[in-house]
């Protein structure tokens, strides 16, 4: 292939990403459902005007790894420690139950096998992927509805990070095991070890860069600064402890979400994921996509998939939010605000991919989920709300 080859491959991507995210947008889906979309059109599934290369494959890795850093950089740790022991609850069994579901579904789809086998980590990989939560849509719904600030809403986006982050601290183990080199011992030893280098050299880091924003403030030293620690500790956690680069990029994240500057550095970070890396990341999945090898099998698992993801989220949180003490309306809006799944699935998706453990068909599956999730979460919410605001509950 031609270096130069690379320029118009990187045009055809961003343009229709761009353009039918805007379609997305419009449809009331999230952007992304658009770009992974317009991969799918370009790529060789449909009209095979773009190939999946390894300068792409890069490409997508660091958007994948910029995405995880703003996740990190975004959140709230006042609100999270605020709402904490009842969304850790809620997240953990937001975690426990699609992960049972996920795995109980393909084992008893695909028949049950011995543990250790490659078809029983395929199967614990696709709970995994059920395991994640996206609350873009649910944020934006609760806004609109001037809910966001309440309890619900606050629980809702404590438990969907926490969600998160338990979700990549299980997908590392599951790729950590999955290694037919690695011990069980030593990959807990090395998860363990990374936790406890992020806490303490991400406290020095943290001291670091909070009297560097103090120093010069609004620069943009501190941008790029943060730049290359979320590149470093991808670099680290992957290469030194074994654990996923997007744990080590979101930890980043996590370390650098407190100083003053935190909105100002996900303003910058975010120019570069927004024009090039994000679009590249999204649209690969679509490229990764082999449509013509989906058969009435994969299509029935599909639909399958789809319905044990939305219903064990519900039941999952919903019941333990119950459990906690809310009511039984709250407890319906926190299960099915949960429902939602976007990049982290996606993200999820991808290292399994990359790790040999599930085949490109099954992104259907996930872009499937992903599409439906994402119209009938808002859709659900508005209901539930009309409906408590009615009396009719």
């Amino acid at each position: 292939m031609e270096t130069y080859t690379i320029f118009k491959d990187l045009a055809i991507i961003i343009v229709f990403a761009k353009v039918f995210g805007i379609i997305a947008r419009k449809l009331q889906a999230p952007q992304v459902v658009g770009e992974i979309i317009a991969g799918l059109l370009i790529g060789p599934a449909v009209l095979g005007i773009v190939q999946q290369t390894d300068f792409l494959l890069h490409m997508a890795e660091i958007g994948v790894v910029l995405i995880m850093f703003q996740a990190g950089i975004e959140t709230n740790i006042k609100e999270l420690l605020k709402t904490g022991p009842l969304a850790f609850v809620i997240a953990c069994a937001g975690v426990l139950i699609p992960l049972v579901g996920g795995t109980v579904l393909f084992l008893l789809y695909y028949g049950v096998t011995e543990i250790g086998s490659d078809l029983f980590f395929t199967a614990v990989f696709i709970g995994c992927i059920l395991s994640a939560t996206s609350v873009s849509i649910t944020v934006q719904t609760l806004k609109e509805m001037g809910k966001l600030k309440g309890k619900v809403g606050t629980t809702i986006l404590s438990a969907a990070i926490i969600d998160d982050i338990i979700g990549i601290m299980l997908l590392t183990f599951v790729i950590g095991f999955r290694d037919p080199g690695s011990k069980p011992v030593s990959v807990v030893i090395q998860t363990i070890g990374f936790i406890l280098f992020s806490i303490i050299v991400g406290y020095i880091i943290y001291i670091i860069f909070n009297k560097i924003d103090k120093k010069y403030p609004h620069t943009r030293r501190i941008p790029i600064l943060s730049l290359s620690l979320c590149l470093g500790l991808s670099y680290i956690a992957e290469h030194y402890f074994g654990v996923a680069d997007i744990t080590g990029a979101y930890v980043a994240g996590i370390i650098l979400c407190s100083i003053s500057d935190s909105e100002y550095i996900a303003r910058k970070m975010d120019i570069n994921s927004y024009m090039i890396f994000g679009p590249v990341f999204f649209a690969s999945i679509g490229l990764k996509t082999n449509v013509g090898q989906i058969t009435m099998s994969i299509f029935i698992f599909s639909i399958l998939f789809v319905l044990i993801g939305l219903i064990t989220k519900v039941v999952g949180c919903g019941i333990t939010a119950k459990l906690c003490g809310f009511s039984k309306v709250d407890s319906l809006k926190i299960g099915v605000g949960m429902m939602t799944r976007g990049e982290v699935a996606l993200i999820i998706a991808q290292k399994g991919l990359t790790a040999a453990i599930i085949s490109p068909v099954y992104f259907t599956s996930v872009i499937l989920l992903i599409i439906l999730s994402s119209l009938l979460t808002p859709i659900g919410l508005k209901y539930i709300y009309y409906k408590e605001e009615h009396g009719r509950f």
